[in-house]
């Protein structure tokens, strides 16, 4: 079992930055898959990125390839979400999620572990 909990969100005009921040409490955190999902009011929870145990290969959702960079520090324990360059329908709650499986899913349902979410507001 892990838990999460994720800071730094907030309110930042367009064009800004944020970082992100999900700590993990319990198991070994690189026996985890990690990843950054977020969901927008009266949308499906979508994926943003992920990255491998080792941190060795990240994947992006095309919306934001370019623009966010997701990375790990086992030592620390923690996951980051580096987001520049924000844009207005960037604004939802984002969510760290963890799995022990091998590889990184795009899917929710494949993550068993979440955080309880953080606001970002992008105003225009």
């Amino acid at each position: 079992q892990v838990q999460l909990v994720e800071s730094g969100g907030g309110l930042v005009q367009a064009g800004g930055s944020l970082r992100l921040s999900c700590v993990a409490s319990g198991r070994t955190f690189s026996s985890y898959v990690m990843a950054w999902f977020r969901q927008a009011p009266g949308k499906e929870r979508e994926f943003v990125g992920g990255i491998t145990k080792s941190g060795g290969s990240t994947y992006y959702a095309d919306s934001v390839k370019g623009r966010f960079t997701i990375s790990r520090d086992n030592a620390k324990n923690t996951v980051y979400l580096q987001m520049n360059s924000l844009k207005p329908e960037d604004t939802a709650v984002y969510y760290c999620a963890a799995s022990s499986r091998l590889l990184v899913y795009r899917t929710p349902n494949e993550y068993p572990y979440w955080g309880q979410g953080t606001q970002v507001t992008v105003s225009s």
